[in-house]
């Protein structure tokens, strides 16, 4: 097959590539290649069943058009503060730019209009306040929460207008490896997720966008066809629960609160992300069984638990250059201990030394959202200097928001984030391989919805 773009994945930097091009006016041949399923043909088994069955040969929750989006919280982060490190690259006037033209583009497909966290009140200078004696630093950023329930109605619209408009989308077809001659990427193999069927593209630019559950992919290409790059953070942490008593002045004040700290003793980075009011506690499945943890909103269906992120940042210096191998690792342990689920347990249980068991979650004002999570230790598998920035993160939170420490909180665990593998790139995103482009989460340039939106309308532009 031959094409003018080839763009491997069709998560938002894949998919906000395609449609810029087409908003420009561009007349180029564009082929996208998704390992899993439309919008459309995206089902969980979770929904009947209660409980994950680690679905193959890939999971539905992380794979398909959109990637994790379209089953996420759907929620698109308003600033440049927020989602990764692509600032740095381009400048913060740009990126705030585009986020708000690629903000427009969610609006025209039918994202909510409301805008959470807008609240400039004495109720946020007093979370300040609280988070400045904590040792705290809080990053006000504007949330459009699509919802996703919502999220899935509004990519589906994305999906029909690429097709309608002459995007060829190959579905169910996975890369072997982009096609490399002379120092040249000349397009991409690609085979069916089955095995059934392989074929070449060409195309004059190949553009890579495989999301975080192709970080791992996206270093081997690189260690094998010399594409330059670094070995960046590896966020690894829990989700965290609580009930939304607890979080109401910040849930109705901001919406989420982005909370950054450096604790004693180690001084790692840790910081909160992807909060949830009213949420679900959900599990996703990468390659290998690898179970994590994760946190969904919907617009409508709500709980009377909150959810959170807490990660902790870890950055690996000579002779250690596996950061996404590491952070495995501790996932598969996590899950040993858990056969094959993801573990939780109580926040007093760990700081008095103990395991949880099932029968004192029942006993707990807070109910486990992610009903098949097994009671545990996850301490048994996290890394000490992890836990320790972890524990201390939580207590210094708990004094921004009172009862987050509690004995009854929830850490879910493994909570792991792979965009770890930060390819070096211009300005107008060119590898050092020339026809080769590397964007969103698996480039190691941004993290989350927006700003991976935002890189593919960047890279929509040059390519017309």
């Amino acid at each position: 097959m031959k094409a003018d773009v080839v763009i491997i994945g069709a998560g938002p930097a894949g998919i906000f590539t395609a449609l810029e091009m087409l908003r420009k006016g561009s007349k180029k041949k564009i082929v996208i290649v998704e390992k899993g399923q439309s919008v459309e043909n995206r089902r969980c088994p979770k929904y009947k069943t209660q409980k994950c069955v680690q679905c193959k040969p890939y999971c539905h929750i992380t794979t398909g058009f959109s990637g994790a989006g379209a089953f996420s919280d759907g929620k698109l982060s308003l600033s440049y503060e927020v989602g990764g490190s692509l600032p740095d690259l381009i400048g913060a006037d740009l990126a705030q730019e585009t986020i708000d033209y690629a903000d427009k583009i969610y609006l025209e497909f039918g994202a909510d209009e409301h805008i959470e966290g807008l609240n400039a009140g004495e109720e946020v200078k007093e979370i300040r306040r609280r988070a400045i004696k904590a040792g705290l630093k809080l990053v006000d950023c504007p949330i459009r929460h699509m919802g996703t329930e919502r999220a899935q109605a509004i990519y589906l619209a994305i999906e029909k207008h690429l097709q309608n408009n002459g995007v060829e989308i190959l579905f169910g077809y996975e890369c072997e490896s982009p096609i490399f001659e002379n120092g040249v990427c000349r397009g991409a193999m690609i085979r069916k997720s089955d095995g059934s069927q392989s074929m070449e593209i060409f195309a004059e630019d190949t553009v890579v966008a495989t999301g975080r559950r192709g970080a791992d992919w996206l270093e081997q290409i690189c260690e094998k066809y010399g594409v330059e790059h670094v070995a960046s953070t590896v966020d690894i942490g829990v989700r965290v629960e609580v009930r939304n008593e607890i979080m109401e002045t910040v849930n109705k004040t901001l919406y989420e609160s982005k909370l950054i700290g450096y604790p004693l003793p180690f001084k790692n980075k840790v910081r909160t992300f992807c909060q949830n009011p009213g949420g679900f506690v959900s599990q996703e499945n990468y390659d290998n069984d690898l179970a994590v943890v994760n946190g969904h909103s919907y617009k409508d269906l709500k709980t009377n638990n909150t959810n959170l992120s807490i990660l902790c940042s870890h950055n690996f210096s000579y002779p250690f250059n596996q950061p996404i191998a590491y952070a495995k690792k501790i996932g598969e342990l996590t899950n040993m201990l858990g056969e094959g689920r993801i573990l939780v347990q109580r926040f007093g249980d760990i700081l008095d030394g103990k395991r949880t068991w099932q029968e004192e979650l029942v006993q707990s004002n807070i109910r486990p959202t992610l009903k098949d999570a097994v009671a545990g230790d996850i301490t048994a598998a996290m890394p000490y200097r992890t836990m320790m920035n972890i524990i201390n993160f939580i207590k210094a939170v708990d004094y921004v928001v009172p009862g987050f420490a509690a004995t009854e909180t929830l850490l879910y665990s493994p909570e792991l984030k792979f965009y770890s593998n930060r390819i070096k790139m211009d300005t107008d995103f060119n590898t050092n391989v020339k026809g080769l482009h590397c964007l969103g989460d698996s480039s190691g340039w941004t993290r989350g919805l927006m700003m991976a939106s935002v890189m593919g309308v960047l890279m929509g532009r040059k390519l017309v």
